[in-house]
């Protein structure tokens, strides 16, 4: 019997935090307690090869996928029981996974809204790890603001006398942006428009596309932390079969909002305790070289504490009760926190944290958290979006004005 058959749900909360705790004591030693604390900020590419084989591990065990329905091959916990999870693997220092797209954000929206044939092809490799996904939504003229999508979809039918819309090819022409992981990628889920003449959120599919074909591209993006997580995709002619649509045939854009509703959900949790993890350490360095003694740094430090406090009580609350624009509200909030923390970390390492290590320019923790926390308010919504969908849709001000 497999582990995911073999899954109680247990009613008590103490009782799984124990289950977990011991679990992961046990398991991340030796080879794969090496891999702790790796691939978190702007160390995602860091051994990724052994962060999927340890993901592929969690699978073999019964720890992915934990809020799925156990029909669908997950264990049904409750946002209890997985929000103590994620709580659990940071405080472990557990590495960072490498299939959050594929579980967390299309696993889900494929339970909800995909057909059996796309669940029964799709979910089982999701969960056992065996195919990885990215996700195609930004674009050169279309980053946080995702209603100007351009990349095109036209459906071709064959020469046949083909009627049905599952029958047939998407081909798919234009580029996405900014996708992270697309070259460690199986599959891109792609919003593309599929309506001739269609603008704004209309006439928008959300599709499935193999990257292993003639028409994808992938280019890696050089950050400034070195490394290239972030990538270019380009699509020149890219197939994927009429019945790799998601929803309906220009229903993409609720299928998309769809799955950015899942990307700030109980895993916010565990990122909090990452952050708390990453500003304790920081404050042990600080006592450690006499930055402490400095009352400014000092109290910086006890601020981002007491904010981070706020930020936890905040993302449990929002779990519970669905606040108009609490979403908007937390991706605001610890997107400053983080940079802020990239900063202090500046001023606690001194006039050493503007040399880099060897001569190949090696960074170290608190160099590649400064760099890559400058893009937590770009990423994922830039402050000015986030900013104006609280303006406009939850307190109802005045839209500006679009060309």
């Amino acid at each position: 019997m497999s582990p995911i058959e073999n899954t109680v749900v247990c009613a008590d909360e103490g009782t799984f935090r124990e289950e977990v705790r011991t679990w992961l004591s046990e398991h991340l030693a030796g080879e794969w307690g090496a891999l702790r604390g790796i691939g978190r900020s702007g160390g995602a590419e860091r051994a990724y090869a052994e962060r999927r084989a340890w993901n592929r591990h969690l699978a073999e065990h019964g720890w992915t996928c934990l809020g799925w329905p156990v029909e669908h091959g997950g264990r049904g916990l409750s946002l209890a029981h997985q929000a103590i999870f994620h709580e659990e693997y940071a405080r472990a220092d557990a590495p960072e996974t490498v299939n959050h797209l594929g579980e967390q954000l299309l696993g889900p929206t494929l339970i909800e809204l995909g057909t059996a044939e796309q669940k029964a092809r799709f979910l089982p490799p999701i969960r056992a790890v065996d195919e990885l996904w990215c996700q195609g939504y930004s674009e050169p003229g279309a980053g946080s603001d995702l209603a100007a999508v351009s990349t095109r979809a036209v459906l071709d039918r064959g020469t046949g006398d083909q009627a049905a819309d599952t029958e047939g090819e998407w081909v798919i022409d234009g580029q996405k942006v900014w996708t992270s992981w697309a070259r460690e990628s199986d599959w891109m889920f792609v919003l593309a428009r599929t309506e001739r003449g269609s603008s704004r959120h209309h006439g928008l599919s959300f599709l499935l596309v193999p990257l292993d074909q003639d028409g994808v591209e992938v280019r890696p993006i050089k950050q400034i932390t070195g490394g290239s997580e972030f990538n270019e995709v380009f699509f020149s002619g890219a197939r994927t079969p009429a019945s790799m649509v998601v929803g309906e045939v220009g229903d993409g854009w609720r299928v998309a909002m769809t799955l950015l509703g899942l990307e700030r959900g109980v895993s916010v949790l565990g990122q909090q305790v990452g952050f708390a993890r990453e500003l304790g350490d920081l404050v042990e360095l600080a006592r450690s070289n006499g930055a402490l003694d400095d009352p400014v740094l000092r109290d910086r430090l006890a601020a981002q504490r007491a904010e981070l406090e706020v930020m936890r009580v905040n993302a449990v609350r929002s779990l519970t009760e669905k606040t108009p624009g609490a979403d908007n509200v937390a991706k605001l909030v610890w997107a400053a926190w983080h940079r802020r923390l990239g900063e202090l970390a500046m001023e606690v390492r001194g006039a050493d944290s503007l040399t880099a290590r060897g001569d190949d320019g090696d960074l170290d923790r608190w160099q590649r958290l400064f760099l890559f926390s400058r893009a937590d308010t770009i990423y994922g919504g830039s402050d000015e979006i986030q900013r104006t969908i609280l303006a406009e849709r939850v307190l109802g001000l005045p839209k500006e004005p679009r060309p």
